[in-house]
């Protein structure tokens, strides 16, 4: 349903990998990477060196053939408020390079392998899932860090928003592009525009969310949600996936085709599945 709180599993506890940064943690629990934002003193505001190091964390993660989908999250109550102002505020009176002369080592080029964004990963298409587990604010470029994840799942007293309007800050981390994507035209220039506070019940309405559990059950509802992901045949769930993102750009045809390509390679799967199915496995 798309309304009311959904019930959550209890998540198993962590096991095997803990890593840590300063303000980005990660950990491993099964098949499924949890990747932590930690900067309670500023709401989980990213700035330049936790940016990097949540790129970092996201491109291991691709890497490990043990990894099969990631859970992202921010500690303490809030996923993220955004662009660290504050840090910003002192390069600038400290003379570093402040305004966009900040910004110059982000230039990228449309053909640029893996280039990292303002707020990190933003720019990557990853080649496994990610679900945001989202509590507390989710605005300016945390909303745009919400938007990069594949799937967003929600407490209910959480909240999204393009706060930055209010300050002159842009949208550089995709929240232009993905968001009318995933929401449509015009949900999209109304909080583009307004930068007004988007609660879970009505981004839930409009599919700016996938799922709305109770306050304190956003990241077990995540990893339940992973733990699902990851038990599936990942050949065939994978090349989908990569398939609904590529087909944007590409007229009717092309896309089709495209999907039959890569579909074609997962037959095989597909009739082992089929014959699985046919034995009397997974009937309900």
């Amino acid at each position: 349903p798309r309304t009311g709180l959904l019930p959550v599993a209890p998540s198993c506890p962590p096991v095997l990998m803990f890593a840590m940064t300063d303000s980005v943690q990660v950990r491993q629990q099964g098949e499924v990477t949890v990747v932590t934002l930690n900067r309670p003193e500023v709401r989980n505001a990213v700035d330049s060196q936790t940016a990097m190091q949540l790129h970092a964390a996201f491109m291991t993660f691709d890497a490990d053939p043990q990894a099969r989908v990631a859970v992202f999250h921010g500690a303490h109550g809030h996923f993220c408020a955004g662009w660290d102002l504050q840090s910003g505020a002192r390069m600038l009176a400290e003379g570093r390079g402040g305004g966009a002369a900040a910004f110059a080592s982000l230039d990228f080029a449309p053909q640029d392998a893996s280039p990292p964004g303002p707020m990190g990963p933003s720019r990557l298409l990853l080649s496994k899932p990610v679900i945001a587990a989202v509590s507390g604010a989710a605005v300016a470029g945390g909303m745009e860090l919400a938007l990069w994840c594949d799937m967003r799942v929600m407490e209910q007293d959480a909240y999204f928003g393009v706060y930055c309007r209010r300050f002159g800050v842009p949208l550089i981390d995709g929240g232009t592009v993905r968001l009318p994507r995933l929401i449509g035209m015009g949900h999209a220039m109304d909080l583009i525009l307004t930068g007004r506070k988007v609660e879970a019940a009505e981004a839930l309405q409009m599919g700016l969310c996938n799922r709305v559990v109770a306050t304190g059950q956003g990241l077990d509802a995540a990893l339940t949600l992973a733990s699902q992901l990851a038990a599936f045949p990942q050949k065939t769930m994978l090349a989908d996936r990569l398939s609904a993102y590529t087909q944007w750009d590409v007229p009717l045809p092309q896309a089709l085709h495209q999907e039959w390509e890569r579909g074609r390679q997962c037959i095989g799967d597909g009739m082992q599945g089929a014959a699985r199915f046919a034995s009397g496995q997974g009937r309900h």
